[in-house]
């Protein structure tokens, strides 16, 4: 989204599906680290603009070559030594040939087992989120609670309009996360960036010593709609988390 564009943006569903893992790289200590995986079709990621590979400011976007996004450790490695780390988060844009999965039609009876219902109190810039745990639910549900009028996003003229609307609304019609699902949409003939196998430590620590630790060494879904929230976090020893985003509305990354 172009924050300069004064086009209102009219009233959206704003329900998304992103795949999560984590997994062991050479980033330092004790920072908060994210790589956002946006579908080709995803526009900029609504918290900053891209920059430019050589660029240490900022967060920056990468448009990987298919040949590139084949060996995943070494085009992290090329991230890291472009400065992509120092901010804590990177984005990359997969090449428009690579597809995780060829359809998502077929996904509607999947069960959310423990969706929450985040309800945020507070004022004035301090606020604390309450996670309910409601009944078991399918995506087919979940989709039509987050596409209707009651939780659709409002209407907003750029960005700034949004997170306007967002702090103003965050303490009402609290919304449901479908978070930690265990799992993922990735079709597991999928050989490049898949999240169930990366490629990394982790994936030995399950194959040669057979210890699975869930949302760990093995992926997560979530499914959110609008202002289902998350705290930047550090993850477990300071690994990486990596997001996949599959369809919908974009992920906002705030700090």
């Amino acid at each position: 989204m172009n924050k300069s564009s004064q086009a209102k943006v009219e009233k959206r569903a704003p329900f998304y599906a992103v795949s999560a893992a984590l997994f062991s790289a050479g980033f330092a200590p004790r920072h908060r680290r994210a790589l956002a995986v946006h579908s080709p079709a995803d526009g900029v990621m609504m918290d900053a603009p891209p920059q430019n590979h050589g660029s240490t400011k900022g967060i920056m976007t990468f448009h990987p070559t298919l040949e590139e996004f084949k060996n995943f450790n070494r085009y992290i490695a090329y991230m890291e030594s472009q400065g992509a780390h120092k901010a804590g988060l990177a984005k990359i844009v997969p090449p428009k040939e690579w597809k995780p999965r060829g359809s998502y039609e077929s996904i509607d009876d999947l069960v959310i087992p423990a969706p929450i219902q985040q309800v945020v109190t507070g004022q004035s810039g301090l606020f604390t989120q309450y996670n309910i745990q409601k009944k078991a639910m399918t995506l087919r549900e979940f989709r039509k609670m987050a596409n209707s009028d009651k939780f659709c996003c409002p209407n907003y003229n750029d960005f700034e309009d949004l997170e306007r609307k967002y702090w103003k609304n965050v303490t009402f019609n609290p919304p449901l996360y479908g978070a930690d699902v265990n799992g993922s949409l990735y079709d597991p003939k999928v050989k490049e960036w898949n999240i169930c196998n990366l490629g990394s430590i982790l994936d030995t620590v399950e194959s040669e010593s057979g210890i699975t630790i869930e949302g760990v060494n093995t992926p997560y879904l979530y499914f959110g709609m609008w202002k289902t929230t998350f705290a930047w976090h550090t993850e477990d020893m300071d690994l990486y988390s990596i997001n996949y985003l599959h369809f919908g509305e974009p992920k906002s990354w705030c700090r």
